[in-house]
């Protein structure tokens, strides 16, 4: 059985350093805090800058060691006091138990043979650390004080999970004491584990992710020495940069949207023994049940005695699951890599090329995404650069020419090009276009692969590497897909092919092809938009209350709650959500120019 644990800060023995003055560490975090306020460095220079933070970081973490909070015994010890607590508590525990998958680290074992799309498990509210709980806890004074904490709800769940941590008596330390102790996020790669992922699409992130957490440690450390509403709160002795580090990754890996107790808004929580479920292909299976308010998931596929029980985390790619989660999916459906194309405004029509694509409703300079599977392009994709690559006239066509509104709703419908020209200049762009992202990487495929067999690789390093092979391989797939497609419709040109015509009935409808789907396209929300963007105002916000540069928590995401709706169940969830298991002991940008035609 589990070992008894007490909560304790290493403040003396053998992992504890000389005795650090308040003066002098206040010193470092004020020269912390300034530099991870100053203004976004200048291409190229990024990676200095992160070694810059990286090296007052290190020289912070080296002046705390052993003054972090800790818990006597391993974290398997109190599994079976988490199944306890649970089932005290009104979780349902009957089905399945905690055990070790391997490479997967913890998931979710069957107990008995469970049927696909049955309710297998069920976590009442009062288990939930969430955004209200903050509020009602220690945390509250200086929640009602502080406009990060306001406008930051994952933040806030951040402090809420240290507090409950230092609490000896928290009602929440069953679950708490059973959180992985370190996680395999980037906040945790060394140096030269960060240096496989330079000319990735994930490094941005990466460098965004470890400048914003420094930023809002550095901030938040002032903010427990001094506010007096901070006075009382149990990390006042004792606030590391490991601490926050741990708090932030516990946070991003596991927090999700529910709804609050009236159903009008939805708040962040994590969501005890939910959160060890490891990811597979799928369909969200979990929702939340407002009548007897609870978060239930039902059962993926049917599951045998002794399997591991998987959900489904999201649509997420696999940058997206190393940055946030700390873990990469082998056989990820959904993996794409981002690029990010814009009409430019000097060109001669700009202003006819950005109503039609208005008229479509898709913005004139946005990110999209080359996904691994074939087509490798959306239906907003291709609607896009068939209008990116119209002539004047193909423009007037579908702003003053016969029948032009209905038009519109053809352009990212395969079945119907504006003409053999303009397929041939589109593909014949995404090929190129495709071709020049492949020449950023210092490595080929070939090398990446060569890497991957070396033995002594870390799982840091290995993660890296295959992410950066990843991104590749759906890069050599658009290029062979864009030479396929203007190769083809090269040949229809050639043989004078007639344009393919259309119904009137079919007009209205969008057809994606790598689905069924068929959605109109002005009811459909690019899928590559900025999903942090809403989140980074209000940081924005906030911070110029508290003049401080700060940034959203990087974006702490989750396994996806959506569900099937019934008259008492209320599917909720974050759209952009993604979330770690337990892999490995847990679980954007394509900043390139606007292009000219």
């Amino acid at each position: 059985m589990g070992k008894k644990s007490r909560v304790k800060t290493q403040k003396s023995g053998t992992g504890a350093t000389a005795v650090v003055t308040p003066k002098e560490m206040m010193n470092l975090i004020s020269e912390l805090l300034q530099k991870c306020s100053s203004p976004a460095p200048s291409p190229g220079k990024e990676w200095e800058e992160y070694v810059q933070i990286r090296s007052l970081v290190e020289k912070i973490r080296k002046k705390q060691k052993g003054f972090s909070v800790v818990f006597d015994g391993s974290r398997e010890d109190f599994f079976p006091e988490l199944m306890t607590w649970a089932a005290e508590n009104g979780a349902t525990c009957e089905c399945f138990e905690i055990s070790n998958f391997a490479e997967e680290g913890f998931g979710l074992k069957a107990t008995r043979d469970i049927k696909a799309e049955e309710l297998f498990l069920w976590i009442p509210r009062k288990m939930l650390l969430t955004v209200e709980s903050a509020k009602n806890s220690s945390l509250g004074p200086l929640y009602s004080q502080d406009r990060i904490l306001q406008a930051m709800g994952n933040v806030t769940l951040a402090f809420h999970l240290l507090c409950e941590r230092a609490n000896p008596s928290s009602f929440w330390l069953p679950y708490i004491k059973t959180l992985p102790s370190e996680y395999d996020t980037p906040l945790y790669f060394e140096e030269e584990e960060v240096q496989y992922l330079q000319s990735t699409q994930a490094i941005h992130d990466v460098f965004s992710q470890y400048k914003n957490t420094a930023r809002q440690y550095a901030y938040f450390y002032k903010v427990i020495q001094t506010h007096p509403n901070a006075s009382k709160l149990p990390l006042k002795d004792s606030f590391t940069y490991d601490d926050y580090r741990w708090a932030v990754s516990s946070v991003m890996t596991r927090q999700n949207q529910i709804p609050t107790e009236d159903g009008n808004r939805v708040t962040l929580a994590l969501i005890p023994l939910w959160d060890m479920c490891n990811h597979t292909n799928g369909l969200i299976t979990t929702g939340y049940n407002l009548e007897d308010d609870r978060c239930e998931c039902v059962a993926l596929q049917d599951y045998k005695q002794d399997e591991q029980i998987y959900i489904f985390y999201g649509t997420r790619s696999n940058a997206e699951f190393v940055i946030h989660n700390g873990f990469f999916y082998e056989n990820n459906s959904h993996d794409r890599v981002k690029i990010k194309l814009g009409v430019s405004k000097s060109e001669r029509l700009y202003a006819m090329k950005a109503e039609v694509l208005a008229r479509a409703g898709i913005p004139s300079s946005s990110i999209f995404a080359l996904h691994c599977n074939e087509p490798p392009i959306s239906a907003q994709l291709l609607a896009f650069l068939r209008v990116f690559c119209m002539t004047e006239d193909e423009l007037k066509e579908y702003l003053v020419g016969d029948h032009a509104i209905d038009k519109i709703f053809t352009l990212g419908n395969a079945e119907f090009p504006v003409s053999w020209d303009n397929e041939i200049k589109l593909w014949t762009f995404l090929e190129t276009r495709a071709a020049l992202l492949l020449k950023t990487y210092k490595t080929t495929t070939e090398d990446d692969r060569s890497l991957l067999e070396k033995p002594d690789l870390s799982f840091h390093s290995r993660v890296a590497i295959k992410l950066r092979l990843a991104e590749k391989e759906i890069l050599e797939k658009a290029v062979a897909s864009g030479r396929a497609k203007r190769e083809h419709f090269q040949k229809q040109l050639e043989d004078g092919a007639p344009l393919p015509k259309y119904e009137e009935s079919n007009i209205s409808l969008l057809e994606n092809s790598v689905s069924d789907s068929k959605l109109p396209i002005i009811l459909r929300k690019l899928e590559e938009a900025d999903e942090a963007g809403e989140q980074e105002l209000k940081m924005n916000e906030a911070l110029t209350e508290v003049n401080v540069a700060g940034d959203v928590l990087v974006n702490g995401d989750s396994k996806q709650i959506n569900g099937t709706k019934t008259e008492r169940e209320t599917p909720c969830g974050d759209k952009s959500a993604k979330k770690t298991g337990d892999a490995k002991e847990n679980g954007k940008e394509t900043a390139e120019e606007e292009q000219q035609p």
